[in-house]
């Protein structure tokens, strides 16, 4: 069996492992590393190192980190607040709150579930109390975070951004981000017709401002007996707001801007233009404004290393190391000849954008792109289609199936059902859309960005 075969059956059996059991993916992937590079080709350790990408390392710790500090001294409840009052009177523009906020909280670095988790039990609980759609709602909620996911500074679009600049394929990260946007935004249109949210009525904005705090309240209370702090989102090990009277009662409706948070927005604002506009790496802009603030507010910042996106740094780097070997033993090369072989460079470029949905629903969509767009970077170097679209296409489609009730967004969204809801009915909702989107989506991005750069 051939170095190149043998390294492709590894990378499914760690695919197939880390589905089937709660194996991170990354750990996986360094041991595969180590199997395939150091027992099987016989590189050396620091050959097999040489692929570890400390810079993205250090961006996703940075970028966690921050946000962390942000979700610990109160400043995303605040904004999450200051925006619902900011964007309108009417209940049928809730759901477009909702994927505008989540889509912002994903967009200035905060991973994907980590954002569902923090808007999800929000989003829901308004859906059962006004008789929304659930469906609608948790979507609108998934959507978002995957719409903001692809910034220059997000986890996606940081991972997609820096493959693509390693490989020296011209591809704007400005167009990945706005592809992802444009896709979610359109599919959350069709979601709000098809479900009724343009017949919605009464309910004002400002009762959804009362309902945030009180579902705030009741998730700080609920917290407080295992933390020193008054929230804690489900799944996403991000704090917020402390409770100093102790009893879960304070609420951050009507208290005013801390030093701390006006600092937190300061530095979040010095994020994007120092990190954008003057072109500075952000893992160095975003740990340097969280250290700032770490030093502002101490007490606020306290706990947030542990809140750092661990597991998301493992996976990350773990399946970029092993990507490194197979480099090293020529699989690249092997599977873009593989895929240039068949001939017909269109259908190539669908059948990669159907693997990414198909296996990105039951599996990480980071793992995913870190994989899949390296395997892609020599056919499409070639210049037989046109890279950008294929990256964008690919992008979406990886990503835009994390509604699946076998992701964590889908399963945060069914987690949070309003009482009263069939949970049964609504995972047979949340899979069948989900499928419907795994159908039709590759498709319709193919043909939306790879099909008119080949015309």
């Amino acid at each position: 069996m051939s170095i190149s075969l043998l390294s492709i059956l590894i990378l499914a059996a760690m695919f197939l492992i880390a589905t089937v059991l709660p194996v991170n993916m990354g750990a996986l992937a360094l041991g595969g590393a180590f199997v395939l590079g150091v027992l099987v080709m016989g590189l050396s350790p620091s050959e097999v190192f040489a692929g570890f990408p400390g810079s993205l390392f250090l961006t996703i710790v940075g970028v966690t980190y921050l946000f962390a500090i942000a979700r610990n001294n109160g400043t995303i409840d605040k904004l999450v607040q200051g925006a619902v009052r900011l964007m309108g009177e009417r209940t049928a523009l809730i759901p477009w709150i909702m994927f505008g906020i989540t889509a912002t909280i994903t967009a200035v670095g905060a991973l994907s579930p980590a954002a569902v988790a923090i808007i999800a039990p929000i989003a829901l609980s308004f859906a059962g109390r006004y008789k929304i759609n659930p469906l609608l709602m948790g979507m609108m909620v998934v959507h978002g975070a995957q719409g903001g996911g692809f910034s220059p500074i997000a986890v996606y679009g940081v991972t997609v951004n820096t493959i693509v600049a390693e490989a020296g394929l011209d591809v704007s990260p400005t167009l990945v981000f706005l592809s992802s946007l444009v896709f979610n935004v359109l599919i959350c249109v069709v979601l709000f017709i098809v479900f009724g949210g343009s017949k919605l009525r009464g309910g004002h904005v400002e009762e959804f401002a009362t309902a945030v705090s009180e579902a705030r309240l009741k998730v700080s209370a609920g917290a407080k007996a295992a933390t020193d702090v008054a929230y804690k989102g489900t799944g996403s090990g991000m704090y917020g707001p402390r409770d100093p009277a102790g009893d879960g009662t304070e609420s951050v409706k009507n208290t005013p801007f801390t030093f701390a948070q006006i600092s937190t927005v300061l530095g979040l604002i010095a994020l994007a233009v120092v990190a954008l506009g003057f072109k500075m790496d952000i893992g160095f802009v975003s740990i340097t404004i969280a250290v700032i603030l770490a030093l502002i507010s101490p007490n606020a910042q306290k706990g947030a290393i542990n809140k750092i996106s661990w597991s998301t740094v493992l996976l990350l780097c773990g399946m970029l190391t092993f990507v490194g070997v197979l480099e090293e033993a020529g699989t690249i090369e092997y599977v873009s000849n593989g895929v240039a072989g068949i001939g017909i460079p269109l259908l190539a470029a669908l059948l990669i954008c159907y693997i990414g949905a198909i296996v990105s629903a039951f599996a990480s969509s980071t793992a995913i792109l870190a994989a899949l767009i390296p395997l892609a970077v020599p056919f499409l170097a070639s210049g037989q289609i046109g890279a950008a679209g294929v990256i964008c296409a690919l992008a979406v489609a990886s990503t835009i199936v994390d509604a699946s009730p076998f992701s964590t967004n889908g399963a945060l969204v069914l987690a949070n059902a309003p009482e009263g809801v069939d949970k049964d009915r609504f995972y047979r909702q949340i899979l069948i859309y989900s499928g419907i989107i795994i159908v039709v989506v590759p498709m319709v991005a193919w043909a939306a960005m790879v099909l008119p750069g080949w015309m």
